[in-house]
C-alpha cells in the first residue's frame, strides 16, 4: 500500500498528481512503463511499495538545483537525500557536484553557480563578516556533529609515544593530549626545523579544532593579522592548507608532519600505514558542530518555499542516517564509497562511519558517536555554535579587534536560520515523517554553557568575551597583532 502526505501548502490539484504518481508506479512495478533516466549522480534506488508518497509544495520558486560538496564522509546528508529520493519526494531535481576544494566552492556558491553546499562550519560566517570574499552566505541546517581527527606522522609518533600513559593491555590512554607532542615541537625547534602540520583551510573547523588542542598542550599555533594571513605569527607549529584528499600523500611526503582534517582521510593514514590518529574532534570538544548546508542569503530571500523543501530533505536523510542505532550505516557506507561520492575503499569509510575508530593499527575501538547526523539536535543550527567558531576567529586575530558581546549575538542571527530549520521539522512532524519529540522547539538558540572541552574550559555562548579571557592562549579583550607583535 501506497501512503499518501501532503506537503504544506499542497491543493486537490496536488492529490490528483499523487493518484497518477501511484498509477505510474504501479505500472512501473508490473514493467507497463520505462522508468529508466539518467540522472546525476546515478539514478536513486526504486521507492518501495511501503515508502511515503510525499507530495512537494505549492509555490517552489525553483527545482532544478545543482549542490557543491568536498568528498568527506559528512556530506552523507546530501547523498541520502538524492539516493533515498527525499529531494524528488519535495519536487527538487538535484545534481552533486564535488569540488576541488573549500575556496572553489564558496566562491561558485557566490556567483550562484551553486545553488547550495556542504560548508565548513566557519563559512558562512566568514564571509558574511567580510574575512576573504564577502557575502551573506546562511545556513538553515547543520549537517553534523564530530567526525574529525589529528593525524601525526609514524617518526611523530614514536618520539611521542614513550611519554604517554598506557592501560592494562599496553595501548595508549585517550585521550592524548598536545602535551605530549610539545617535546617533539621543541626539539624541532631547537634544530631550527620548523614543524609544519596540515589544516583544511583558514576558517576550517580542522583549522580551530587543531589550533585548540595545540594550544591546550602549550603549543602556540600562530596569529592572523591584517597585513600578515600566514596564521604563523609567533607560531610553534606551522599551520598551513592541504585540500582533505591530498593530507596523507602530503604526510607521505614529508612536507608536514601532521594534519587535522575529516573521514575517510585519518583513517586512510592508518590503512596505509604512514601515520597515526592520535586524537579524535570528540575528544577536544564533544559533540562539535562540524559542517553545515550554505546557501547565499539572497536565495533564500527569493526562494523561500525551495529553501524549505531542501531543509526538509536534508533533515529526512539525516534522521535516516542515524535512524535504529545506526542501522543504515552500512548501507551509507556503500553510498559514500562510490566514485561520485568519497570515492575511498568502502573498509576506510566504514572503519569510522560505522562506530568504530583505529588510531594505531590494530587498535580500533568502539566510538559510536564517531559520526553524528541527527541525534543530539544534531541537525539544528544553534546561534551558540557560531558564536563559538566567531571566539575563534577572534582568538587568532582573523577577527583583528575586539567585539562587543551583542556583536557576537547578532552575527550569528544573521548567518544562522534556526526559523526556517523549525519550520521545516514543524511541517515534517505534522505529516508523519519526523517525530515531535527529536526537535528542540523551545530552544532560544543558545545551548546551556558547555565544558566536555579536552582542557576543561567552560564556554558560554552568551558570554563570549569571558570566554575568550578564560582561555591562557589567544588574544583577549581590545588586543590587536601588528608587525609580527601583540599590542593592547
Amino acid at each position: 500500500m501506497f501512503n499518501i502526505y501532503l506537503s504544506s501548502n499542497s491543493t486537490t490539484r496536488s492529490v490528483l498528481g499523487a493518484v497518477a504518481a501511484s498509477s505510474f508506479l504501479f505500472m512501473a512495478a508490473c514493467g507497463g512503463s520505462d522508468t529508466t533516466a539518467p540522472t546525476t549522480p546515478e539514478t536513486p534506488s526504486a521507492t518501495s511499495a511501503d515508502a511515503p508518497i510525499v507530495i512537494p509544495m505549492e509555490g517552489l520558486e525553483k527545482t532544478e538545483l545543482t549542490f557543491g560538496f568536498i568528498k568527506l564522509t559528512d556530506m552523507a546528508p546530501l547523498a541520502i537525500a538524492y539516493e533515498k529520493g527525499f529531494f524528488e519526494d519535495e519536487g527538487l531535481f538535484v545534481t552533486l557536484e564535488p569540488q576541488a576544494n573549500w575556496k572553489v566552492l564558496l566562491d561558485r556558491v557566490i556567483d550562484g553557480e551553486l545553488d547550495g553546499a556542504h560548508m565548513l562550519a566557519g563559512q558562512p560566517l566568514a564571509a558574511t563578516i567580510g574575512y576573504g570574499t564577502e557575502a551573506h552566505i546562511v545556513t538553515p541546517f547543520s549537517m553534523d556533529l564530530n567526525g574529525n581527527g589529528i593525524t601525526v606522522s609514524n617518526d611523530v609518533w614514536a618520539a611521542m609515544k614513550p611519554n604517554i600513559p598506557t592501560m592494562e593491555d599496553g595501548r595508549p590512554v585517550h585521550p592524548i593530549g598536545a602535551e605530549y607532542l610539545k617535546p617533539v615541537v621543541d626539539s624541532y625547534k631547537a634544530e631550527g626545523k620548523p614543524f609544519n602540520m596540515g589544516m583544511v583551510f583558514p576558517v576550517s573547523t580542522h583549522n580551530y579544532e587543531l589550533r585548540y588542542w595545540l594550544a591546550a598542550g602549550g603549543i602556540h599555533p600562530g596569529y592572523y593579522s591584517p597585513d600578515d594571513v600566514s596564521g604563523q605569527i609567533q607560531a610553534d607549529a606551522l599551520l598551513s592548507v592541504t585540500p582533505p584528499p591530498q593530507m596523507p600523500a602530503t604526510l607521505e611526503a614529508g612536507t608536514i608532519y601532521g594534519y587535522c582534517v575529516g573521514e575517510p582521510w585519518n583513517q586512510q593514514a592508518v590503512f596505509k600505514g604512514i601515520g597515526v590518529p592520535v586524537i579524535t574532534d570528540y575528544e577536544i570538544w564533544k559533540d562539535n558542530p562540524e559542517k553545515v548546508f550554505g546557501i547565499n542569503a539572497a536565495f533564500a530571500e527569493e526562494n523561500p518555499v525551495t529553501t524549505m523543501a531542501i531543509t526538509r530533505a536534508l533533515i529526512r536523510a539525516a534522521i535516516w542516517l542515524d535512524e535504529n542505532d545506526n542501522a543504515n550505516r552500512q548501507e551509507a557506507v556503500d553510498i559514500l564509497s562510490r566514485s561520485e561520492y568519497v570515492g575511498a575503499d568502502r573498509e576506510v569509510i566504514a572503519n569510522s562511519m560505522t562506530g568504530t575508530f583505529e588510531y594505531e593499527k590494530g587498535d580500533k575501538r568502539d566510538v559510536p558517536d564517531f559520526n553524528v547526523f541527527f541525534r543530539y539536535n544534531a541537525t539544528y543550527p544553534f546561534y551558540s555554535d557560531a558564536v563559538w567558531y566567531l571566539t575563534q576567529m577572534r582568538r587568532w586575530g582573523q577577527i583583528p579587534e575586539g567585539k562587543s558581546d551583542a556583536w557576537y549575538d547578532e552575527t550569528a542571527r544573521s548567518v544562522y536560520r534556526p526559523d526556517i530549520y523549525l519550520k521545516a521539522a514543524r511541517s515534517l512532524v505534522d505529516e508523519g515523517l519526523a517525530d515531535e519529540a527529536d526537535f528542540p522547539w523551545d530552544s532560544d538558540g543558545y545551548k546551556a554553557p558547555q565544558s566536555e572541552f579536552i582542557d576543561g574550559i567552560t564556554f558560554d555562548g552568551r558570554a563570549p568575551n569571558a570566554y575568550l579571557s578564560s582561555l591562557p592562549i589567544g588574544l583577549k579583550d581590545d588586543q590587536t597583532v601588528s608587525n609580527g607583535a601583540v599590542s593592547n
